[in-house]
């Protein structure tokens, strides 16, 4: 049995998807290959086969030079370019900052991307191609799954929006990266309509952007609410209430939030973005900017059966992105890299 030892401080910020990839990737090595793994966290002291890095904290690049740690494995969600738009990092530390982030996935022996885009750009870094292996986010259906229609029913009126109410959800940081501008754009412009962003600003006042959206979401219109961080046992029923799950970020890796709404069989309007195209394309309705994001929803909310096919979509979505498949690739991974120890 191989021992695998995550390394991860993903868990302590709530309303971030690389949290929510941890979890998920630990409850299925528990679920479905526990026979196979033994898997540990954060745990220094013993010896592992596999060390498996999800953060990038300090502590953790220091342990990479023991010799316990086995085959390390990095986990990539972001860039330095990726970080843009997220946090606001004065210079000179955002420079020393950009820099140890690409020095701690050097110090990895393996890393593994959510997006093939991501391969190039490490190549640039100067990072062998060999050494980076794409594997897609999933969630979980235990987690995230569709609910009746009474239930639906329930919780809109708990939330007090009438049954017959066009509903566009999102959810995410509360960061410009996230395209919430559009977001509050087009609640504006559709007053008839119910738009819901879940979410929050998780790295507080270093989030860019952070005082003009605090005072946004202080005086939103009576169309627009934003709960804050919610935690996913609810974040489930948010989903599943929505008409239309809408996420126009400018940039994104392999978004956690719209495999959850997959997995809601809820349709998905996205910023057209290249780096989709490899992933996760025909499930989604693209568009290109906030006025053909509003055009697209008018049109779903008028056309009952264009909204059915983008349902479709989305369970196509989840079928494609199911635990079982990813369980299969994550065992075959874990075994290969176990074979370079030996």
């Amino acid at each position: 049995m191989l021992k695998i030892d995550m390394f991860s401080s993903a868990d302590k910020v709530a309303g971030q998807g690389v949290g929510s990839a941890y979890l998920e990737l630990l409850r299925l090595l528990r679920n479905y290959l526990a026979n196979q793994f033994q898997v540990s966290i954060n745990n220094f002291r013993e010896q592992a086969d596999i060390s498996h890095y999800h953060t990038i904290d300090p502590l953790f690049y220091l342990s990479t030079f023991s010799k316990k740690r086995g085959r390390k494995i990095g986990y990539v969600h972001f860039l330095p370019e990726t970080l843009e738009g997220s946090l606001n990092i004065p210079q000179p530390f955002r420079g020393i900052f950009y820099h140890y982030v690409i020095s701690f996935y050097k110090r990895m022996d393996h890393l593994v991307v959510v997006n093939p885009s991501f391969i190039p750009k490490l190549v640039k870094y100067g990072i062998p191609e060999n050494k980076i292996t794409y594997i897609p986010n999933f969630v979980a259906q235990a987690e995230f799954y569709v609910q009746s229609d009474a239930y639906k029913q329930q919780f809109r009126q708990k939330l007090g929006i009438p049954a017959d109410k066009f509903v566009v959800f999102g959810d995410g940081q509360v960061q410009e990266r996230k395209g919430v501008d559009d977001f509050i754009t087009l609640a504006k412009n559709n007053p008839d309509i119910e738009f819901i962003w879940a979410g929050g600003f998780s790295f507080g006042k270093m989030t860019d952007g952070y005082e003009r959206f605090k005072k946004a979401m202080a005086n939103p219109p009576a169309n627009l609410h934003f709960p804050g961080i919610v935690k996913r046992a609810e974040l489930v029923s948010y989903y599943n209430m929505a008409d239309l799950f809408l996420l126009p970020s400018y940039d994104e890796l392999f978004p956690m939030s719209v495999l959850e709404a997959f997995n809601c069989h809820t349709p998905v309007l996205l910023r057209d973005l290249d780096l989709y195209h490899a992933i996760i394309k025909g499930f989604y309705a693209p568009a290109q900017d906030v006025h053909e994001m509003d055009t697209i929803i008018h049109h779903l909310q008028h056309d009952p059966q264009a909204l059915a096919q983008l349902r479709q979509a989305s369970i196509k979505g989840a079928q494609t992105y199911s635990e079982q498949r990813l369980a299969k690739i994550w065992q075959q991974f874990y075994q290969k890299q176990a074979i370079y120890n030996v």
